[in-house]
């Protein structure tokens, strides 16, 4: 498939596709499943940017993913668990939705606060709730694979929402995988380098502080962190150099495995 283009014209939806994103949140939206719009439809209403889009992306807590597959299968949706660890999906023809309740390498997981802080707002004529930007930069610093990269998105949100971010709620929800946060803003300098005073000094400083000591001074028992940045470049080094798989190890011990409708595991 052609890679997407960023454009200010909103794309022209297949009259099936609309109809499956908004009956999905409005069955979500009646049923009253707490729930956040994220993905390319919270870009754009956070920055103006459309992109086209194969899917529309709901962000809800692992333990309502069982409620919602219930409500969507009454609304004449096909539902699944793809993975346990962060992704269900509701499907009608040749589209569909994601139901996400984290990052795939699960080192971040939506909780109660992600949806208490998202915004009203209306998508498609159906009242819902978009992602905060905070939340939606957090888990974009993860998109790091070799097919796939959120870069742009995260530079893209900082020069829109920049001024007004909570840089706090960011830095409490990286934590400590704050690298990840350090490495977008200065991607952020490297494309807008005229606006690299939306991020507040003090962020700059901190995070430049904690690097440089990092790299000078590095924990020689700081584990390998390679496969939850792309676990398939990085397979050479666990399968064959005999590096940790964190990818694994997170998955394993993930403390909230999606269930099925029934309340089985997946």
């Amino acid at each position: 498939m052609p890679l997407p283009i960023t454009s200010s014209a909103e794309p022209v939806w297949a009259l099936d596709a609309r109809a499956c994103y908004r009956d999905v949140m409005q069955a979500m939206h009646e049923a009253k499943i707490p729930c956040a719009v994220g993905g390319a439809f919270a870009l754009h209403k956070h920055t103006g940017i459309w992109r086209t889009t194969k899917d529309l992306d709901l962000l809800l807590e692992a333990d309502a993913v069982p409620a919602a597959l219930h409500e969507l299968r009454r609304a004449g949706f096909e539902t699944s668990i793809h993975d346990p660890v962060w992704l269900a999906k509701a499907t009608r023809g040749d589209y569909f939705v994601d139901l996400i309740t984290g990052m795939g390498n699960a080192a971040l997981r939506v909780d109660a606060t992600w949806i208490e802080r998202s915004l009203p707002k209306q998508i498609l004529g159906v009242p819902c709730r978009v992602l905060a930007a905070e939340e939606m930069i957090a888990s974009k610093v993860f998109v790091t694979r070799r097919e796939r990269f959120d870069g742009a998105d995260v530079a893209h949100l900082v020069r829109a929402c920049g001024k007004s971010l909570d840089w706090n709620r960011l830095l409490q929800l990286l934590d400590s995988h704050w690298e990840l946060l350090y490495w977008s803003l200065v991607l952020f300098a490297y494309i807008y380098p005229a606006e690299t005073d939306l991020v507040p000094e003090r962020i700059w400083r901190e995070l430049s502080q904690r690097f440089a000591e990092q790299a000078t001074h590095p924990s020689k028992s700081a584990p390998f962190r390679g496969s939850l940045v792309d676990p398939l470049m990085f397979a050479i080094d666990v399968e064959e150099w005999g590096e940790r798989d964190l990818y694994q190890e997170y998955c394993d011990d993930h403390p909230c495995p999606l269930k099925n409708e029934d309340g089985s595991a997946a």
